[in-house]
């Protein structure tokens, strides 16, 4: 197993491993290697749905996505189709977030499996990390923000599918109140705090405006997304991609249409309550 470091901020690339048929021994090497490195990339892989799912299940229970917004594998329910084709454009996720922070316990983890992409270098997604945001601020910021917490809510995801006709049209009723979280989590297995806001589901801290919070937040969220705190991967076929969502954003870069397929079979790893 080689591992090589991808950017001075977060990314690994893995090889010599097939996700299909691991040991006791390498996944374990693959765990330690994702707490010290947060994204995670395995080249030319060829994992079935089935091997996809155990594989996940080495860091949290698999679980459906919380928005079951578009199609599952057949007999795999945990296993989410993410597709672009004519005719049925692909979900655009052009902006900095954590998967479904507003949800009582956000997903720890998630990973995609890359079938097809579009040529020319499109569809490439950005990874932040939120471990060293929260490291480069300020001390006296830093002693501020632990202790407070953020209201995070569904409801832009849901503002935002009203103007596409593709799987993500969300049913209202399924948008739940606005959510608390601390402003700077503790990640339940590395002990590392961490930034935990984002863009776009956090609409203000506890008990300011958000007015009073956007000044606060437009700090957290430059500190973030800096040029030398982000990995941006270029997508292959076949390449396995996990993140860890309790410490790094991402933002999918939407610059293709429906006329350049594009198919990544995702599944989800459960967390839990953020502290």
């Amino acid at each position: 197993m080689q591992i090589t470091p991808l950017s001075g901020a977060l990314g690994a690339e893995i090889t010599g491993v097939d996700l299909a048929n691991l040991d006791a021994a390498t996944g374990a090497a693959i765990k330690d290697a994702f707490h010290e490195h947060l994204v995670l990339v395995f080249p030319d892989q060829d994992v079935p749905p089935a091997a996809q799912v155990s594989f996940t299940e080495l860091f949290g229970p698999v679980e459906p996505h919380p928005l079951k917004t578009r199609a599952t594998v057949d007999g795999f329910p945990h296993v989410l189709i993410i597709e672009n084709k004519p005719g049925k454009p692909g979900a655009p996720n052009d902006y900095w977030h954590s998967d479904i922070s507003h949800a009582e316990m956000p997903p720890a983890v998630s990973v995609l499996h890359a079938l097809k992409i579009p040529g020319d270098g499109r569809g490439d997604t950005m990874f932040c990390n939120m471990v060293k945001a929260f490291d480069g601020l300020s001390e006296t910021l830093r002693d501020t923000l632990t202790g407070m917490r953020a209201l995070h809510s569904g409801q832009a995801t849901y503002k935002r599918s009203l103007g596409h006709s593709d799987a993500r049209r969300i049913n209202p009723d399924e948008v739940k109140p606005p959510r608390a979280h601390p402003v700077v989590r503790t990640h339940p297995e590395t002990g590392r705090a961490a930034l935990f806001v984002n863009p776009h589901f956090t609409i203000s801290l506890e008990d300011m405006t958000a007015e009073e919070s956007k000044p606060v937040l437009d700090v957290l969220y430059a500190a973030a997304t800096k040029h030398e705190n982000i990995y941006r991967h270029k997508w292959r076929v076949g390449d396995v991609l996990m993140w860890d969502n309790r410490a790094a954003m991402h933002y999918a870069c939407y610059d293709y249409d429906d006329t350049m397929p594009r198919k990544l079979h995702r599944t989800t790893a459960g967390g839990d309550v953020p502290v």
